[in-house]
């Protein structure tokens, strides 16, 4: 054997396999809640788009319930909402994730709605997890908001956008620079 194998990033691979169907819509009819759109680009240091991320979601339904199996009230979670979602920056002139959800409800031992967050990109060897808070809150209610300290907050507050015809929110993730997204232990 002669030398090395040459280094490598991780993906760009997520298109092949983990979304191959759309996921950007966990609203179906029937589904409780207010609607609303959040979206945003997945940003790297130079604070330029990366344009081969994938990013997911899950949140609790309208009233603060998940529907999965460690929810103790998995049985009063909305049927007609899926909780979780996943969208790419593929394939998008602006390189723009979007997901069509609901303003999710307090959860039992949180004073403030949020969404939890996981970006992939390539060059990533673990994914980072993160929370969405809003910007129309009252965040400082929150144990977990109030952890991070103020002068990063901003980075995890998603900015309500004016005259949509329904609630928008623009987050940007940024992966690393001087406005890095608060990034949390899995």
């Amino acid at each position: 054997m002669s030398g090395q194998s040459p280094s490598q990033t991780v993906g760009p691979f997520f298109h092949i396999q983990l979304t191959t169907l759309p996921q950007e819509n966990l609203i179906q009819p029937g589904t409780q809640g207010t609607q609303i759109i959040i979206h945003g680009q997945v940003l790297d240091g130079d604070r330029q788009p990366i344009d081969d991320a994938m990013v997911e979601i899950w949140q609790a339904d309208a009233n603060g319930f998940y529907n999965h199996p460690h929810d103790p009230n998995q049985t009063l979670a909305d049927p007609h909402f899926r909780g979780f979602g996943r969208a790419e920056t593929i394939n998008s002139e602006t390189n723009h994730y979007t997901f069509h959800t609901i303003k999710p409800g307090v959860v039992s031992d949180e004073d403030v709605p949020f969404i939890n967050v996981r970006v992939f990109a390539r060059g990533m060897l673990v994914h980072a997890n993160t929370r969405l808070y809003f910007a129309d809150e009252n965040n400082s209610e929150s144990n977990v908001f109030n952890s991070i300290p103020p002068e990063r907050q901003h980075t995890v507050v998603a900015t309500l956008v004016k005259n949509t015809a329904v609630p928008t929110y623009r987050f940007d993730i940024h992966i690393q620079g001087d406005d890095e997204t608060v990034f949390f232990s899995p």
